[in-house]
């Protein structure tokens, strides 16, 4: 047998809580032809490139081999104009030009569940990032978003934790891992297909009534639009939250002099959250791309109907693009990075996920007395897609009451 490639060794369990020694050998070969045809890009400047190449498709449709589906994709794996299309409709409730400011209004809110969810830590000295904190601050921020009602999350968390495990590359058979997803993938869409339909019945301001009752100018979503669109918004709206509130607390207590300057510092949090993007990013490869055309890059010619696949957190790692890319540093005069991908299917919940990680880690920065972690490296999540510990178990001497405009 031969021996695993470097982005083989990636995906490997074993390698989860540190692969960025892997992409810096990666990162050697800017774009790799793997054995199974596709092809890994890892350096910032071309992976950019690709995120804008016109010949460089989301719809799986397109490959030599294209997988079977069962549910069709959302509009995240598939191209103009029907991606934009869908896109506009989704975010007419959720963003610019229609609802420009729904973000900055649910400031309020997201502070109060923050503050209650820290409460709920303080009658005790140990407690898990992931479950206590990281995890149920945003799945309660897009059920109110969305219009999923809360106490159903013990309904979603399974299908939405099988879809994310085996979401892009990873160990295992591929073909079962596609089965795994698509079943997940029923499940969640016969649940929020009704959900929908009770929606339609007695709309309310969220966006899943926006989108069964759309009227605009746009041609109105499908009843399988709506479950699809809905479907990425749930899981993504929440699972790459998750990770990035929890990498932040992981890295700053590596880190206890930023920690220290953050609870003097409350604005310090904006920089911190986009240096984390960057050096501990959630999202860790966008593998939903095929050329569709010959495309030569880095002296590299990617061939029609390949699976190209973007190595993003290598790419923000890039020494070529940043200088001293493995140190976390917030004070960098010019953060860019690739964490919320790029093009026009750049991730548009951006806004929100970097206010909830932004509070999130003020919070527990301002209250807790003395966190130390308890185990390093924690234990991690399968997916090497959505990188990020499963739990983090930390120790901490108090919780101090929550402190007005800290």
């Amino acid at each position: 047998m031969a021996p695993a490639s470097i982005y083989e060794q990636i995906l490997q369990f074993a390698n989860r809580a540190n692969p960025y020694p892997l992409y810096k050998e990666l990162r050697k070969t800017p774009v790799a032809r793997q054995e199974d045809g596709s092809y890994v890009v890892s350096t910032y400047r071309e992976i950019v490139a690709l995120l804008h190449d016109p010949r460089v498709s989301s719809d799986r449709r397109n490959l030599n081999e294209p997988p079977a589906e069962v549910i069709p994709s959302s509009f995240i794996g598939i191209d103009p104009p029907d991606h934009d299309r869908l896109r506009r409709i989704a975010m007419n409730r959720f963003g610019p030009p229609h609802s420009p400011h729904t973000i900055d209004n649910m400031r309020g809110e997201l502070q109060k569940i923050i503050i209650e969810l820290v409460d709920g830590i303080a009658d005790r000295t140990q407690a898990d990032v992931v479950d206590d904190i990281a995890y149920p601050y945003p799945v309660t921020v897009i059920c109110r978003l969305l219009g999923v009602p809360r106490e159903d999350e013990p309904k979603f968390h399974v299908w939405a934790e099988e879809i994310v495990e085996v979401l892009g590359p990873g160990e295992g058979d591929p073909e079962e891992r596609n089965k795994r997803r698509q079943n997940a993938l029923v499940g969640l869409a016969g649940y929020l297909g009704t959900l929908a339909e009770a929606h339609r019945k007695n709309p309310g301001p969220d966006i899943l009534s926006g989108l069964v009752t759309y009227d605009g100018p746009e041609k109105p979503m499908t009843d399988i639009e709506v479950i699809t669109t809905a479907s990425l918004l749930l899981i993504a709206g929440h699972e790459t939250t998750v990770n990035l509130i929890t990498n932040g607390m992981l890295t700053l207590l590596r880190n206890p002099d930023i920690l220290e300057r953050l609870r003097k510092e409350p604005e310090l949090a904006i920089h911190i959250v986009e240096e984390l993007l960057r050096f501990e990013p959630p999202v860790h490869f966008i593998p939903q791309r095929v050329a569709i055309d010959d495309i030569t890059i880095a002296g590299v010619t990617i061939p029609k109907g390949a699976n190209v696949i973007l190595a993003v957190a290598s790419g923000s790692r890039d020494p070529a693009h940043v200088r001293d890319p493995d140190r976390f540093d917030p004070d960098r005069p010019y953060i860019q990075h690739l964490g919320f991908g790029g093009g026009i299917h750049a991730c548009f919940g951006a806004p929100l996920a970097r206010l909830e990680a932004q509070m999130a880690l003020r919070e527990m920065a301002n209250r807790l007395v003395n966190p130390h972690l308890v185990t390093d490296p924690p234990p991690y999540r399968s997916s090497a897609t959505l990188r990020g510990p499963r739990h983090l178990h930390i120790t901490y001497d108090d919780v101090l009451p929550h402190t007005p405009n800290a």
